[in-house]
C-alpha cells in the first residue's frame, strides 16, 4: 500500500485497502457507505464529521467511466480493522499502522535527516556554529584567489593580438625564454625561423599569424607572418605555466603580500 497526501492529510486509496484485506473494492464501498449512514445518525458527531474516516472521491478507468471511491484516513483504517477478524484483520492492521508511523516519522525527521544527509556528503554544517565556521575559511580562500582573479579580469579585457615579447614581460623573461616553456610542452615548435603551433593546438584560437612587411637587402619587398596569440591563447599559456607553479610576477607580489598580511 502507498500513503496518498489529500490536502495536508495522509490517506490510503480504498481500492488498495480492498486488496490488502481480500475484499472486493465494490463490497468495501458498499461497507463504508454503510460504516457513514451509521455515524451520521448519531446527532452527537455532528454533520461532516465521517470526512475524519472517510472521504469521498472518484477515479476513472481507461474506457473513461467514473467510479466511487474513499480515500481513507488512519482513523478510517482503525475503523475498517475494528470490523474484520483473523489472518486478514491482523495483517492489515500491521501495515496501516506502520505506513503511518513510518510517515509521521519522516516527517518529524525529515529536517534533520536532510541536514545530516548534507553533512555527510558535502560537509555542510549542521550548527551555526559551524557554518559561521565555513563562512570564514572561504573567505581566507576567496582572498587567496582575487589575484588570480584579478589578472584573468585584467587581462581578458584586453582586446587584440599580442606578440610573445608582450607576454613574456608578464614573468620577467625575454621572447626566447617565453618560446621554451610552450615548446618543450608540446605545444609549439621552430621551423625555420618561425615558431608553428603543432596540429593539436592550431585550430583552437589560442594564436594567429599576421603578416609583416620588410624589405629584402637587394631591395625587393617581403613579408612575414609573425606568431602572435590571442587572449584565449595568453589564458591557455597562462594555465599550463600554472601547473608547474609559475605565475606571472604581477601574481606573485600579490600573493606575497596576501599571505604576509
Amino acid at each position: 500500500m502507498k500513503l496518498l497526501n489529500f490536502e495536508g492529510q495522509q490517506v490510503l486509496d480504498s481500492r488498495e485497502v480492498a486488496k490488502a484485506i481480500g475484499k472486493r473494492h465494490d463490497h468495501l464501498v458498499r461497507d463504508i457507505d454503510v460504516y457513514i449512514s451509521d455515524i451520521e445518525e448519531n446527532p452527537n458527531l455532528g454533520n461532516g464529521s465521517t470526512t475524519v474516516f472517510f472521504i469521498p472521491s472518484t477515479y476513472k478507468l481507461s474506457n473513461g467511466r467514473q467510479y466511487r471511491n474513499y480515500l481513507i484516513t488512519k482513523q478510517g483504517c482503525e475503523f475498517v480493522a475494528n470490523k474484520m477478524t483473523g489472518k486478514k484483520g491482523n495483517q492489515f492492521t500491521a501495515q496501516y499502522v506502520t505506513l503511518f508511523n513510518s510517515m509521521k516519522q519522516t516527517i518529524e525527521n525529515g529536517p534533520q535527516a536532510i541536514l545530516d544527509q548534507l553533512h555527510k556528503e558535502w560537509g555542510i554544517p549542521t550548527t551555526l556554529g559551524g557554518a559561521l565556521q565555513l563562512a570564514a575559511s572561504q573567505q581566507v580562500e576567496i582572498e587567496k584567489m582575487k589575484p588570480k582573479v584579478d589578472y584573468y579580469d585584467k587581462q581578458m579585457r584586453n582586446p587584440g593580438l599580442m606578440t610573445v615579447t608582450e607576454i613574456a614581460k608578464d614573468y620577467g623573461w625575454s621572447a626566447a625564454t617565453l618560446n621554451k616553456e610552450p615548446h618543450k610542452r608540446g605545444v609549439i615548435f621552430k621551423q625555420g625561423k618561425h615558431w608553428v603551433p603543432y596540429s593539436k593546438y592550431a585550430g583552437k584560437g589560442y594564436t594567429q599569424y599576421e603578416p609583416f612587411d620588410y624589405q629584402h637587402s637587394n631591395g625587393q619587398p617581403g613579408v612575414h607572418n609573425n606568431l602572435k596569440w590571442t587572449q584565449r591563447g595568453k589564458k591557455f599559456i597562462y594555465d599550463l605555466l600554472a601547473k608547474d607553479g609559475i605565475k606571472p610576477v604581477t601574481e606573485q607580489m600579490n600573493l606575497l603580500e596576501a599571505l604576509e598580511a
